[in-house]
């Protein structure tokens, strides 16, 4: 890594909607931004703000997907390091053009700027929507999207070279449709925590068959503890090794595959459940947002069951799961439950323990 870039620095390169500044010109902008913009672009320029004063660190807000939304301080310098490391991970370079499409009041969002003031890249925005691409036929070398982002994308990714999905699980049908493009499509793996992405894998036509492992980006290690959950120690970006509640298996010290958060492990009649695991499978039948979670049996301690969204025939599609190849016998959905929406977070992921709220009485 390169310990020399300060985060007082503003490449050269960069540009903002076509436009070049220097740090001052920059401040302009933001003051600009939060007096007169939108309230998207109000978040830019608050973070802007953030970014261009002397302090060594900043507050960001976590999404709150797995327990209560939280505010933490990430310090600048380590997030110039993680900037470095995406750049030489993916091959990005000064003078790439970029799209910022994400909320920047979180940690996806806010690192896109980062990248770009400290690569030189020519960023563009556009207010955060499902349809992520501006209208115009533009072409990126390096845009980062949620998977509904990208599902309304589909017949214009060619637009896009290197494309980056976090924030919320790959649909199985979506996966597919990826799996035969030929822009560079990568999964990435991380949190507000690490800085966002740690590891990544490979998820289009290019990518090696069977390859379900993920690999971290440069200087990044990783480990299991005892309860055989993800830790992650990446000295430039983190103080200290970072535990996580991600079961995983390890290839080795730089690839792992994510099974399933270990706070999600429904216990039913003795057996351990990953209720991500059996969401996959269940993903190749179902075309509609659904989620599995484990609610209170008086024999099994916990039932596994679906919640699903919209209007449907629970009962045909519970005879329909009961044969599904592949799903064993106590991985077949005990109950299922139709709401109209699930419950989810403001970036689109899915709250389990509420969403399992809406149907107990």
């Amino acid at each position: 890594m390169n310990d020399s870039i300060s985060f007082k620095e503003i490449h050269l390169d960069f540009k903002l909607n076509g436009t070049s500044y220097n740090r001052e010109e920059l401040k302009e902008v933001a003051y600009s931004l939060i007096k007169e913009g939108t309230p998207f672009e109000m978040s830019i320029g608050d973070f802007l703000m953030d970014w261009l004063n002397d302090q060594e660190q900043l507050e960001v807000r976590t999404s709150g997907s797995t327990g209560n939304a939280k505010t933490i301080p990430l310090e600048k310098r380590k997030m110039v390091q993680s900037a470095l490391a995406t750049a030489a991970f993916f091959n990005i370079k000064s003078g790439d053009t970029a799209l910022l499409c994400l909320p920047v009041d979180y940690i996806a969002g806010k690192m896109m700027l980062v990248r770009a003031m400290v690569l030189g890249l020519e960023l563009d925005y556009v207010p955060p929507s499902s349809q992520a691409l501006p209208a115009h036929k533009k072409a990126y070398d390096f845009v980062a999207m949620v998977p509904l982002q990208v599902e309304k994308s589909i017949k214009e990714l060619n637009r896009i070279g290197t494309l980056l999905i976090g924030g919320a699980p790959i649909s199985y049908a979506l996966r597919r449709i990826l799996s035969q493009k030929t822009s560079s499509v990568f999964e990435t793996y991380g949190m507000t925590e690490t800085i966002t992405h740690i590891a990544a894998r490979r998820i289009d036509q290019q990518a090696k068959v069977g390859s379900g492992f993920f690999k971290t980006l440069s200087g990044i290690t990783v480990s299991k503890d005892s309860r055989g959950c993800l830790v992650i120690t990446a000295p430039s970006i983190t103080d200290k090794p970072v535990v996580t509640n991600d079961m995983v298996d390890l290839r080795s010290d730089t690839e792992f595959e994510w099974l399933g958060r270990y706070d999600n492990i429904i216990n039913s009649g003795g057996i351990k459940l990953n209720p991500e695991s059996i969401e996959a499978k269940l993903a190749k039948v179902i075309n509609t947002p659904f989620v599995i979670v484990g609610l209170p049996d008086d024999s099994l301690g916990e039932s596994v069951t679906l919640i699903i969204e919209g209007e449907l025939n629970t009962d045909a599609l519970q005879k329909e799961l009961a044969q599904l190849p592949g799903l064993e016998k106590h991985e077949v959905p005990k109950r299922v439950f139709k709401v109209p929406n699930l419950v989810t977070t403001d970036n689109g992921k899915i709250q389990r323990n509420k969403t399992a709220r809406l149907v107990q009485a």
